[in-house]
């Protein structure tokens, strides 16, 4: 890589991405263009998949997250990127993925998920690094607004629209210090974009964590999803989103990052078909935002990723989110 470059990288503003998913992974491999100064603070809630499984008959933490986020910081050219993803389709290893069962024998290895994830920053010399949230085991827990108990992120997901309150178990779970020690010394502050209930807020219902956000002096974005996800966020407008963030955090984000293309028709009956809609703002959200001290950052994020699926443009977000930064250093 050109030394300039290098040291362009080097000196970017510095960002804590809060999050999970492939919303999170996307926005990543945008960022890395930018700056080498990421940390990726990720939801260790998951349940299904191959890090479902993993997590049941290993006792490992759910790493399908993490290794999609340290992929994603992977350099360009990283001839492990694609070994990484590789997932197996028959025998007993069918559904799982090369990069999960990395991390399985790293962790076995080592006898830490924290170590063995630092392992695999070295291994991949990533632009950036990825933590755990925790290194406990938790488990995501909500009431419906009718009163029902819910356990686990796939039952919190299917209920998520109607829920009333949600925690983790147990409530005292600590997150990692390398996550707590990374807010206060960052630019910004990216909550988003990924699934609400099951890859962001379990980042946030950790005490010390939402505490240090909050009592931080760093801006904070939220980056709010091209479409609602059936169940977990259906009939919910960007507003609602937003509200939830904030009662759980105890603060309104500084700015909200908002897609403003259209999405292409075909698609967007697609989509339908499965219960999504897409998400805009309206006039009304927009007042209400500009009541609550909230800024609108509108951008072109629609990306059609493999023919197939809505994605966030990972480029234009993360040139969106440098300039936040910039700012917020001027």
């Amino acid at each position: 890589m050109d030394s300039m470059v290098e040291q362009r990288l080097l000196h970017g503003p510095r960002f804590v991405c809060i999050g999970g998913g492939t919303g999170l992974s996307t926005l990543l491999s945008g960022l890395k263009s930018f700056t080498r100064n990421i940390t990726a603070v990720v939801a260790v809630t998951d349940e299904g998949g191959s890090s479902g499984r993993l997590r049941q008959e290993w006792g490992v933490l759910p790493p399908g997250d993490v290794r999609n986020c340290i992929v994603a910081l992977a350099e360009n050219d990283n001839s492990l990127n694609q070994l990484l993803n590789f997932r197996f389709d028959r025998g007993e290893l069918k559904g799982h993925n090369l990069g999960n069962l990395i991390l399985l024998a790293a962790c076995e290895l080592v006898g830490d998920f924290s170590k063995a994830v630092e392992e695999l920053n070295r291994m991949l010399a990533i632009r950036g690094r990825v933590l755990p949230v925790t290194t406990e085991t938790v488990v995501l827990h909500g009431e419906t607004m009718n009163g029902e108990l819910v356990k686990g992120e796939l039952e919190v997901s299917e209920y998520g629209s109607r829920m009333k309150r949600m925690w983790l178990e147990p409530a005292s779970a600590k997150p990692l210090p390398d996550v707590i020690d990374s807010i206060p010394s960052s630019d910004l502050i990216v909550l988003g974009p990924g699934s609400l209930f099951t890859s962001i807020l379990p980042n946030l219902l950790l005490d010390e964590v939402r505490r240090a956000i909050r009592e931080a002096g760093v801006p904070k974005a939220y980056v709010a999803n091209l479409m609602t996800q059936k169940h977990e966020t259906e009939r919910m407008n960007i507003t609602a989103h937003l509200d939830w963030i904030a009662s759980v955090l105890g603060v309104m984000p500084d700015y909200i990052v908002v897609n403003q293309t259209p999405i292409p028709a075909d698609y967007l009956a697609r989509y339908r078909e499965r219960g999504a809609e897409p998400l805009y703002l309206s006039k009304e959200e927009e007042a209400y935002l500009e009541r609550r001290k909230c800024t609108v950052v509108y951008a072109d994020l629609v990306n059609i990723k493999d023919g197939k699926y809505l994605r966030h443009h990972s480029q234009n977000l993360a040139e969106i989110l440098m300039r936040i930064a910039k700012e917020g250093r001027d």
